[in-house]
């Protein structure tokens, strides 16, 4: 019969419960702030008049997303798989990615379809308002990436960049805004809502491109598979690989899986050196999950060949 060679793997494991709970506390926090001022972001954007507002509300409101998915997975790293989710919750990320694209994407639409005949036509908005605004904007935008930024969370250290962002951003509405108050140039508030919007966009386009090939269970850009392979058929015993496959459940966490043939029986010691090969090549890697099965010599493989 064949056999299967459990390997161990490779998660990343945190400091603790407390750990987990002060990093999600925190990401926690930074949601409800970040979130919160999307809803008086799209209001301020409505009453002042301002496109590049609305456009810096719809950036806000894709971190809330990121935020959001943040929180929960953070909240989730301390367990592990279910019965009916045998990998755990990481590829639900994907899920939650492609939703907050589809978000984007629409709500950047909207906001081109406002500002680009505003460039033809300028409406002033008010300046005095969007200034409000924005300095609202960078104290809680700073607040919330002051929170984050201590953290040594992979997840908190990215969410911390995102609030960055919006930081930045709302300095270049600040500065706008002061411009208009003083000085009459309407176009400027259209022109930076492009700006804005066209670099959403970009960050949509490089998502989707990411995302895609984990959908499709390509083989990660990191890894050569016939390497890999080629890595395996050099070691003792190993006649033949086939059916081999490397996956990504989230773009992050790799898997491996392989059926090897063996060129004789083998005794036990021989099959325990065999499966400490095939645990030290998976750990140099960097693979999170492998399975292996074992084909001896003579036995038709299960699965039919490609």
């Amino acid at each position: 019969m064949s056999g299967t060679i459990p390997e161990e793997c490779s998660h990343n494991h945190d400091d603790g419960h407390h750990h987990h709970h002060h990093v999600s506390g925190n990401i926690k926090t930074a949601f409800f702030l970040n979130a919160g001022f999307t809803l008086v972001e799209i209001a301020g954007g409505i009453l002042t008049g301002s496109t590049a507002i609305l456009a810096d509300a719809v950036h806000d409101l894709g971190d809330s997303f990121a935020l959001a998915q943040a929180w929960y997975f953070e909240s989730l790293s301390g367990g592990g798989s279910s019965a009916r989710y045998s990998y755990g919750y990481k590829r639900f990320s994907l899920l939650g990615a492609l939703i907050s694209t589809a978000v984007l994407l629409t709500s950047s639409l909207f906001v081109l379809a406002n500002a680009i005949p505003r460039i033809l036509e300028p409406h002033h908005p008010n300046a005095a308002g969007m200034i409000l605004l924005a300095v609202v904007g960078v104290m809680v935008n700073g607040f919330a990436m002051a929170k984050l930024s201590k953290e040594s969370g992979m997840n908190a250290k990215v969410v911390a960049l995102h609030l960055l962002e919006d930081v930045l951003g709302w300095v270049a509405v600040l500065v706008v805004a002061v411009v208009l108050y003083f000085w009459n140039v309407p176009v400027l508030d259209p022109l930076l809502a492009i700006i804005i919007t066209l670099y959403i966009l970009s960050g949509v386009v490089k998502n989707l491109k990411a995302m895609l090939p984990v959908f499709l269970q390509a083989v990660p850009d990191k890894f050569d598979l016939d390497t890999v392979t080629r890595e395996i058929e050099g070691l003792e015993h190993i006649h033949a690989v086939h059916h081999a496959h490397i996956w990504s459940l989230d773009g992050v966490h790799n898997v491996f899986t392989a059926h090897l043939e063996v060129d004789s029986l083998l005794d036990a010691e021989a099959y325990i050196q065999l499966k400490e090969l095939i645990r030290t090549l998976v750990d140099r890697y960097g693979l999170y999950h492998s399975t292996v099965e074992i084909e001896y010599p003579g036995e038709a493989c299960r699965i039919a060949q490609p």
